[in-house]
């Protein structure tokens, strides 16, 4: 099945950081994003989350994100937040609660077909005693 989405990263740069070592967070996680500075932070573009699917199975945190997405998720797409430090170790953290002194990652996917449910199940498919059930 194809995927058609688009995802939008918006890194927050605080002045105690290096922006190419934040551009490098976010690439851990979205390896085929194209990166732009704006004042203050970053917004990243990409059109895949395969990277990120992989480090989710990887970690064995897929009902945590399937929570995550489905909490701000409508007809048009998802939302969610990842801590920053944790993304310089290629580690997805999802940011609950008070964003850190850094900031947290903010990041938007539309999803343009199929639809938003089925690439949730995609990136993140339902689990069954902690496995993937197809």
């Amino acid at each position: 099945m194809i995927h058609r989405i688009d995802v939008r990263v918006v890194a927050p740069v605080r002045d105690t950081e290096v922006t190419d070592r934040v551009a490098d967070a976010v690439r851990n996680l979205f390896p085929n994003a194209e990166i732009g500075e704006e004042p203050g932070q970053l917004v990243a573009e990409a059109h895949s989350m395969e990277r990120f699917s992989e480090r989710l199975h990887e970690q064995e945190i897929l009902d945590t994100a399937r929570k995550q997405f489905f909490a701000r998720a409508d007809e048009d797409g998802f939302a969610f937040a990842l801590k920053k430090q944790a993304a310089f170790e290629g580690v997805i953290n999802f940011a609950v609660g008070n964003p850190d002194e850094l900031g947290d990652i903010e990041v938007q996917v539309t999803v343009i077909d199929p639809d938003v449910e089925s690439f949730i199940d995609h990136v993140a498919p339902p689990t069954e005693d902690g496995q993937p059930v197809d």
